[in-house]
């Protein structure tokens, strides 16, 4: 950080020195309990701590809420985004901040690649359904649309069950879309189940919907059109496979992912077969019901990127750091580096990122910038040309437009911004421990042995889950969305 011109410049604006600190991931998740029970923590702190962690540490962080006076950057940023101001509005106080991208980042993170060339060289056209979708694969398992001559295909690579939730990034779970229930899957209880039709709270895995889906992913296995052991397979070997063979033959079909680059590097032969597709529809929904992810705003915002020390030597010091970080002028250049060097400005609210620039950030090391970990917000009036990440992402997206107006972002999805209050956060993870533990073997054996269209056993299953308690978690959530959604 210290090495980096913007933060340099950084510090002779606020007229401050700054002493740097930094840590990997890895070391903080082992660090930030320690540091949160002994108070201390840095003067100011970027990507460290959530809402949540002030929440039960107040006596730690500076309660920002009461300085915005001092953070006409912030309170702008409140005021185009509102809704962003909630996700880190606890109680009625804010000690985080939050942070925005460049616009082109909010859409789902999440989205169904298939591999256009196969499609091409088969005559098949983007399927639209499931049984259409399940016939493509048919034909991508027995066709050879790599033409390398080997049965080296993999038509359908879903990411691996995650432990303690039932949807995550990439999870084949997100089909959930394709029945009408709006996923968020990103972040938030979406994650656990939660959803929100017409204003009614649930948790899917209590659905007829997700009976389907878990009989479809169990359909696709058995006929071996995803990998035998995908349920556990881990990350590198998930990968690995979409990648295929590194360099012109692709050997997955379809895979949920961020963008092509999910296949390869930007513009790779292998990169370069996959689109992004429509969810295709479930049996008996039509497509006005089919929907797509909800979790735009959640990849452009996030809810945990600056927090101050309640015991600042120098709080007015501090406070103008954190409002010089929340300028156009420092927002762009902690997403893209320094101004002249790695991003050029073109016109007032138009910036340019350098051939340079994107070259570090194809290598994915020594970026002169904080990427998506910055503690500011690049407002909607600023435009970027030349951030190929953003620009490949939005393409992805498009083939969500349709389908995002299928549904209220109110009433069918829960907002980013319903919290749960401190109160009842430890009632909600205390069960959802116990219900994960006892639900993700069970969705595991139906997903490979099946049993899932078999009444008495899907019956024990929801059964169990009420013993378990899946309802009280709803009733915590059907109290927030309804005190919360105006």
């Amino acid at each position: 950080m210290s090495k980096m011109k913007w933060a340099q410049q950084l510090a002779k604006d606020a007229g401050v020195h700054i002493q740097w600190h930094e840590v990997s991931d890895q070391a903080w998740g082992q660090q930030k309990n320690a540091a949160l029970a002994a108070g201390e923590i840095d003067d100011v702190d970027i990507d460290t701590f959530s809402p949540s962690d002030a929440a039960h540490n107040p006596e730690a962080f500076e309660e920002l809420g009461k300085d915005l006076n001092k953070l006409p950057n912030v309170q702008k940023f409140f005021r185009d985004r509102p809704d962003i101001k909630k996700t880190v509005t606890l109680g009625g106080k804010i000690y985080v901040l939050p942070s925005g991208r460049f616009k082109k980042f909010e859409g789902a993170g999440s989205h169904l690649m298939i591999n256009k060339q196969w499609l091409d060289k088969l005559g098949l056209k983007v399927p639209t359904t499931w049984d259409e979708l399940e016939n493509v694969l048919k034909a991508f398992k027995t066709r050879d649309p790599n033409g390398n001559g080997k049965a080296d295909e993999i038509p359908f690579n879903p990411k691996k069950l995650e432990t303690d939730r039932i949807t995550d990034w990439y999870l084949p779970t997100i089909l959930m879309n394709s029945t009408g229930i709006v996923t968020t899957s990103n972040s938030g209880p979406s994650q656990n189940g939660i959803y929100v039709k017409n204003g009614k709270v649930g948790n899917f895995m209590q659905t007829p919907q997700f009976r389907q889906v878990i009989e479809f992913l169990y359909k696709l296995r058995s006929e071996g059109l995803t990998p035998q052991d995908w349920v556990t397979a881990d990350d590198d070997k998930y990968n690995a496979r979409n990648g295929g063979d590194g360099k012109s033959a692709a050997t997955v079909g379809v895979a949920f992912g961020w963008d092509d680059s999910a296949f390869g590097a930007y513009g790779s032969k292998i990169a370069n077969q996959y689109i992004s597709i429509p969810m295709p529809a479930a049996p008996g929904v039509p497509q006005s019901k089919v929907v797509a992810d909800g979790s735009g705003p959640m990849t452009r915002f996030e809810n945990f990127k600056c927090a101050m020390s309640s015991h600042a030597a120098n709080k007015d010091a501090a406070l103008k750091v954190i409002n010089l970080l929340y300028s156009k002028k420092y927002s762009i250049q902690q997403e893209y580096g320094t101004i002249g060097t790695d991003v050029l400005q073109k016109g007032p609210n138009s910036y340019e990122v350098t051939p340079g620039f994107r070259k570090k950030m194809a290598e994915g090391s020594n970026l002169p910038a904080l990427s998506d970990r910055l503690a500011g917000w690049v407002s909607d009036d600023i435009n970027v040309t030349g951030d190929y990440v953003a620009d490949h992402f939005a393409k992805a997206d498009e083939a969500y437009h349709e389908q995002y107006k299928h549904y209220s972002h109110t009433k069918d999805m829960m907002p980013n911004y319903v919290q749960l209050p401190e109160s009842e956060q430890n009632d909600f993870a205390n069960t959802n421990t116990a219900l994960f533990n006892y639900a993700i073997p069970v969705v595991a054996r139906f997903v490979t042995k099946g049993g899932a269209d078999n009444d008495a056993k899907w019956n024990e299953f929801q059964s169990n889950l009420k013993k378990y308690k899946i309802e009280d978690n709803t009733k915590l959530w059907q109290k927030a969305y309804d005190q919360q959604v105006k």
